[in-house]
Parts: C-alpha cells; structure tokens; sequence
C-alpha cells in the first residue's frame, strides 16, 4: 500500500509539471507569433528583394570549396563594398556615368556550400543561408554584416534568423576576432535547428496516431513525447548537448505499463503479454542506445518494432528473480 501510495504521488507531481510544461510552451508560441508579425516578415521580404537584385546585377557567380573560403577571400569581399560606397559617395549627377564607367568593378555573388554571399548597397555585405531537409529545400534565412570602413569591426545589422538563436552572443564571441568563423557557425546552428525540427515534424506526420502529448522548446533541443503501444505508455525525454547537435545526448526512455486485471495472468498466450499487479516502469535500454545513433523517425520505429518483445524479457527477468 505504500507503494502504491508513493506511485500515486509520483503520477500527480508528473501530471503537474506536465500541466506547467504545456502552459509555458503556451505563452512561447503566443510570444513566437507576435514577434513574426508584419515588420519581421517586411524585413525578410525587403531583404529578400535585395539579395533578388543583387543576383540579378551580378557579373559573375564564384562557387568555392572549403580551401577557398577564407579570411583573406571575405577581406576581399568587405574591400569590394567599401570601394562601391566610396564610388557612389563621390559620384554627382553631372558626371556620374562617367565616373562609374572609369570606376566599374565586378559585381560577384559567391556560393560557399549552402551559404550565398555578395555586396549590397551601403558598404553592407549579406549572407543568404539556404537550409534543407533529407535532400529537399526548407527555409531560407539572411543575415546582414556592416562595417563603417574597412578597418573598423564588423556589427550585425539585420537579419531574418529565429529570435531565440543566440546569434547576438555569437557575435560578440567571433564576428570582431574571425568573420569567417561567424558566417560558418550561423549556419550552422540554422541547419541543426532545422534538422531538430523536421524531425519531430515527421514523426508527427508518420506516427501521430500512437503520440498522445508532445512538448518541445523552442530551438528543439528539449523534446518530450509518449507513446501509447504494446499495452503500456512510454516516455521519451531527450536533450540535446548544444544547439549544434542533430542527436540528442541525454536520453531517457521509459515504459509503464497498463493496470490491468488482479485475474489476468502474469502472462497470456504466447506473443501476448498481460500484466498482473507487476506493473513497475522499465526502463529502455535498446531505445536509448537506438536514439542515440539514427534520427528520431528511425529511432522511433526501432523502438515501437522492438517494445513487446522488451516487455516480455522484462517480466521474464522479474519472474525469475521472485520469490
């Protein structure tokens, strides 16, 4: 009876901190909506137009590889802006297409992988960041770097990137000591966190007639989700080491088993387990170790292919040990 009591206490507490949980991914998504409302999405689309033109203006595209892309490359790129700034600066209307004649310079976009790069208008450079998912095209998200001359440290300007990645904390950590460095790095927390994302999306798709609740944060590197299969439910808690990490570090998977019937047997007919008053949660192993190496969909169905087989060794165990 004290067991049970304990148990009983225990399920409470749990349905609490769920209730909390759920309430406060409540008020974020409210604070996501209000804050992508029409100056955010005036922003991406003005800034989209810019990137337009600038493709549309451009001379050449440069498609580089990892050796290319370099320090002394974005120098070059940042040279490129200020002497564009400084043309239009002392162009006039009398002689200014004479003047840009005399001055011209190559309009270049440069391609770096899934990053875009090029000048735009007022000594500014941008960086489109195209994002995917299992070989098809997601979002893209732009950041815009500025610098008042060439030998002043590059600021943030603008940018169309989910407000709660801390992109201002890794600017003050890289962007004045290695832009290049920056640039990466943005791009790949977008990746990952896009990779975090789809992946819930998809098991939501696939599987969302077995996931009774679902919570995650923001960025996606706490989810928490339960399964109602094999006659029990079971927990999955994953967290995520960074916001880098495309696989969660700290796993929990557990089973609890459905109450059922004092006369039902400790065990039914063969391939059909019933559970008696033996109903302890147990915990997972095979599951975490699967979630810890395939991506959640993947993971996921290891999991449900592999629960009433788990179950039964574990009442098996149990059975051997009483008694």
């Amino acid at each position: 009876m004290v067991e049970l009591s304990y148990m009983h206490e225990d399920d409470i507490l749990l349905e609490t901190t769920r209730a909390r949980f759920s309430n406060v991914l409540k008020r974020h998504a409210e604070l996501t909506e209000r804050l992508s409302r029409d100056s955010d999405k005036m922003i991406f689309e003005r800034l989209q137009r810019e990137f337009e033109a600038a493709r549309a203006s451009q001379t050449h595209e440069v498609c580089l590889d990892s050796e290319q892309w370099n320090d002394g490359l974005l120098a070059t790129i940042r040279e490129r802006v200020h002497m564009e700034a400084e043309r239009k600066a002392m162009q006039s209307p009398a002689d200014g297409n004479m003047l840009s004649i005399s001055v011209f310079q190559e309009k270049i976009i440069y391609t770096v992988g899934t990053k875009l790069i090029c000048c735009l208008e007022g000594a500014r450079i941008g960086i489109q960041y195209d994002t995917s998912f299992a070989g098809e095209p997601r979002e893209q998200y732009h950041c815009v770097l500025e610098s008042k001359s060439f030998l002043e440290k590059m600021t943030v300007l603008e940018h169309t990137l989910p407000f709660f990645l801390p992109i201002r904390e890794v600017e003050n950590e890289l962007l004045s000591s290695n832009a290049m460095k920056f640039i990466d790095h943005i791009g790949d927390l977008l990746q990952s966190y896009v990779d975090r994302r789809e992946q819930v999306c998809l098991i939501k798709d696939l599987y969302g007639n077995q996931i009774g609740e679902l919570y995650h944060s923001l960025p996606y590197h706490m989810i928490e989700f339960v399964v109602d299969a094999s006659e029990c439910k079971v927990t999955v808690s994953l967290r995520y080491a960074d916001l880098l990490a495309v696989l969660p570090t700290a796993i929990s998977v557990v089973a609890w088993p459905m109450n059922r019937s004092k006369k039902s047997p400790a065990r039914g007919k063969k391939g059909n387990l019933a559970y008696g008053n033996n109903n302890s949660p147990v915990r997972l192993l095979y599951a975490e170790a699967a979630l810890r190496t395939l991506s959640l969909p993947e993971a996921y169905a290891e999991i449900v292919l592999n629960l009433p087989e788990a179950l039964e060794q574990s009442v098996e165990s149990k059975d051997d040990v009483s008694p």
